[in-house]
């Protein structure tokens, strides 16, 4: 479950003038206040990770031949389970006992595995008592007023290596518990230890982020539906069987029954999505469904949609990823396996894994053995198999490692993984090739250094150094990772790194994408010209991510032209992302395109109407009407979003700034002082209440309250910049240097903190500092236009 989202949404940027004209002058308080006033908030909540088109081949024209025309059916509906286990008996065996099959259970004493003999457990604030009671399984615990009391078990989630559980609460409400049963260890364990979790903390079991009719039932059932009622804030979840089943991959069954009658091909006929097309997408975005980190589009999805119709997966930001794109936070499988060799290759989860039993489908390093053995012949349908080599990798001389020991395994030099929720191990699906030496340079994992630490690490280092002398002398192309490094650490060649990298044609379509948010950092023609030929792009998330560039480097009316035909793109996360971004227009006309307009933006506020139990999608649409004119429902949502979540603070300080811009600046004040004495230690709350002193003329008293942000969350870019700008136009130039000084130290690419520290540097009399940080900027950015 997502761990932060209390971070300070990015300002709207429809509310600024463009990336390029606005870093040719010093940016100054006042300019910020309006900034900041324009919050916007995208949901980017539950499991989540993305899903690219795989680039289409032209087609041979073949004569048209004429073709039947096709029975009209109804839409497919969803039946009882049990009627495809007659015909299917052999996938029903494996199905049985597996995870996907015991993913969600109605609490008896079948299914509970944890003690719940009358026994406690301690955590470092809270304590928990498990117990019997009238064939019920309840816990005592604090909810969320705090006090202690008792919950009854409704549901078991999952089998091994833990067991959750879910708490009824009220209002058909499910909440996750906390703490978890080890399943091979036998004991109670919190999930997040040494954290002090408590009900004042948005992890505790009580809160709106650990509510699982929104962020787990989904991917634990099939055919979920939260079915929220936003006017009595309550839940009527529905689902047809509890577990992964049937037709949660293969989508609904009703039509399928029928064709059953005719005695045609009855393998796939009659369902929406077949898994076994030749096109490994079709399979991949349906496993990523759940498989990914990624947001809801809407309540469920509709089998046979791309993935992006119905979520909007993450790309590698640094906060999930690492540099070289391994698993970072809790990222699930896809978004690692979207950037490897065997997604490129056409390889699929059902090549590797029986998507019934979830087991591998050969023991030991068999199932890699399929395609890398010692023919150089893959034995896959379907893979790409150009370019394997002949070679015995289950061989010593490949391994380095004795057969049977650690190292001797495929997966754990090639799929290192992490420990999530306490004990669940997963490997990444990047396949990866370890290198100790880039791994140290970088700061990323590896798989060699994770078993050879210390001394016996820098050994293992120059060993490699000599394994692969033979490949030094080759040239070649600039590695992803490496650039990525230039590119967030504002190191000389950053822009000319990242340009490089855009204009591969064998990038990895969620690289790609990554790449395309990190661009409004290194503006200049030639990063526009990019960031434009990716709209049209075969990959939706470069697609939807090259709007997002766009949208920094152009103002309003100018980018109008270039996102317009977007409005009408076959994807629906693409679209509602156009019509988003061209809002201010919208108001004025867009003229042909208005119409194409109206439904895409019709489209996004459905989407934050079919998330109303979310503060978020309250935030959004309280934006999205602000932005519309329809101000009478403003405050409403805002209110209604901090009812949903209490602790939602970027919605607190859009009503502070909205009450305050119509005149209510006693109330606004209130309403801040009383969040700040709840949560002294929220750093958006205390930034908030500096600029909020700032705009009262209070300009002395806002610097403590300013600074206690930079303290609390000293990464923070925005938070840094606008103390260093409210002490320069305090008077007090050198505390402002020294506060840009450091912030660059911690964001060497931020632009913002960079120009204002030249003029600074200038204004003082520091021309020499401000040449040597010019110059610095020249060599990482020669094409930035604040340059010229």
């Amino acid at each position: 479950m997502p761990k932060d989202k209390n971070k300070a949404a990015n300002p709207n940027p429809d509310s600024q003038p463009s990336l390029i004209s606005r870093y040719l002058f010093p940016v100054t308080i006042g300019f910020l206040l309006l900034a900041v006033a324009g919050i916007g908030w995208f949901l980017l909540g539950g499991n989540p990770a993305p899903t690219p088109y795989s680039p289409v081949s032209t087609p041979t024209v073949q004569p048209v031949k004429p073709q039947p025309k096709p029975v009209a059916m109804a839409p497919a509906t969803m039946v009882d389970e049990q009627q495809c286990q007659g015909c299917h008996s052999a996938q029903v065996k494996d199905w049985q006992g597996s995870h996907h099959q015991l993913a969600m259970q109605a609490a008896t004493a079948d299914t509970l595995l944890g003690d719940f003999n009358n026994v406690t457990f301690k955590a470092e604030n809270e304590t928990t008592r498990f117990s019997r009671k009238d064939d019920g399984f309840w816990v005592n615990t604090p909810g969320i007023d705090g006090k202690n009391a008792d919950f009854k078990v409704a549901y078991t989630f999952g089998i091994a290596p833990l067991q959750q559980y879910l708490i009824e609460v009220g209002e058909g409400r499910l909440q996750a518990l906390g703490v978890a049963w080890d399943t091979e260890k036998h004991r109670w364990f919190h999930l997040y230890p040494g954290q002090g979790v408590t009900f004042k903390d948005p992890l505790h079991w009580s809160k709106p982020s650990q509510n699982a009719n929104f962020m787990c039932v989904e991917c634990h059932t099939t055919g979920y539906k939260r079915n929220f009622d936003a006017a009595k804030n309550t839940f009527d979840s529905q689902w047809n069987s509890l577990g992964v089943g049937c037709q949660a991959c293969h989508g609904p069954a009703s039509n399928h029954l029928e064709w059953t009658a005719k005695k045609t091909d009855l393998i796939h006929a009659g369902f929406a999505v077949d898994l076994k097309d030749k096109n490994a997408t079709v399979e991949i975005e349906t496993c990523a469904r759940c498989h990914a980190r990624r947001a809801p589009l809407g309540d469920g999805f509709t089998a046979g949609n791309r993935l992006m119709d119905d979520y909007l997966p993450s790309v590698l930001t640094r906060e999930l990823y690492a540099l070289d794109g391994k698993i970072k936070d809790e990222v699930f499988e896809h978004g690692s396996f979207a950037q490897s060799k065997m997604f490129d290759k056409g390889v699929r989860c059902s090549n590797c894994h029986n998507p019934h039993s979830t087991e591998l489908k050969a023991p030991g390093n068999g199932v890699c053995l399929q395609c890398h053995n010692t023919a150089g012949k893959n034995a896959v349908e379907g893979v790409d198999g150009k370019g394997l080599q002949a070679k015995n990798y289950d061989s010593i001389e490949h391994t380095r490692h004795t057969p049977g020991q650690p190292g001797s395994q495929c997966v754990d030099c090639h799929m290192p993984g992490k420990f999530y929720m306490g004990n669940d191990f997963r490997h990444d699906h990047s396949f990866s090739i370890p290198n100790p030496e880039r791994a140290k340079k970088l700061g990323t994992p590896d798989a060699c250094l994770s078993c050879h630490q210390g001394k016996a690490g820098d050994k293992i280092t120059e060993q490699f150094k000599h394994w692969n002398t033979a490949n030094a002398s080759a040239v070649q192309a600039p590695r992803y990772d490496e650039s990525l490094w230039l590119i967030r650490n504002g190191q000389p060649g950053a822009a000319q790194a990242l340009y490089e990298q855009l204009q591969r044609s064998n990038l990895p379509a969620i690289q790609r994408a990554t790449l395309l948010a990190e661009l409004p950092l290194y503006p200049s023609e030639q990063a526009l010209k990019l960031a434009t030929k990716d709209l049209s792009n075969p990959a939706p998330l470069v697609r939807e991510s090259a709007v997002r560039a766009i949208s920094a480097f152009l103002p309003p009316p100018e980018r109008a032209a270039l996102l317009s035909p977007l409005l009408n793109d076959p994807v629906k996360a693409v679209r509602i992302a156009a019509a988003r971004d061209l809002l201010s227009v919208a108001r004025t006309g867009l003229g042909s395109a208005q119409d194409s307009w109206n439904a895409a933006i019709g489209e996004y506020e459905t989407v934050q109407k079919s998330l109303a139990e979310r503060a978020e999608a309250n935030l959004n649409l309280a934006m999205l009407y602000q932005a519309s004119g329809r101000s009478g429902e403003v405050e409403g949502l805002l209110r209604t979003a901090l009812k949903r979540d209490p602790d939602f603070y970027p919605a607190l300080v859009t009503l502070v700034q909205w009450l305050e811009a119509n005149g209510r600046s006693q109330e606004a004040q209130a309403l801040l002082a009383q969040s700040l004495k709840e949560h002294p230690d929220a750093a958006l709350l205390q930034h908030t209440q500096g600029l909020s002193m700032v705009r009262a003329g209070k300009a002395g008293q806002a610097m403590p309250y300013l600074r206690k942000a930079v303290q609390l969350e000293p990464q923070n870019g925005q938070y840094g910049y606008v103390l260093a700008v409210a002490l320069h136009d305090s008077g007090n130039v050198d505390q402002a240097c020294e506060e840009l000084e450091r912030l660059l130290k911690v964001q060497p690419a931020n632009r913002n903190a960079r120009l204002s520290l030249i003029q600074y540097y200038l204004d003082n009399g520091q021309e020499s500092k401000a040449q040597v940080l010019l110059q610095g900027w020249k060599k990482m950015n020669m094409g930035d236009p604040a340059l010229k």
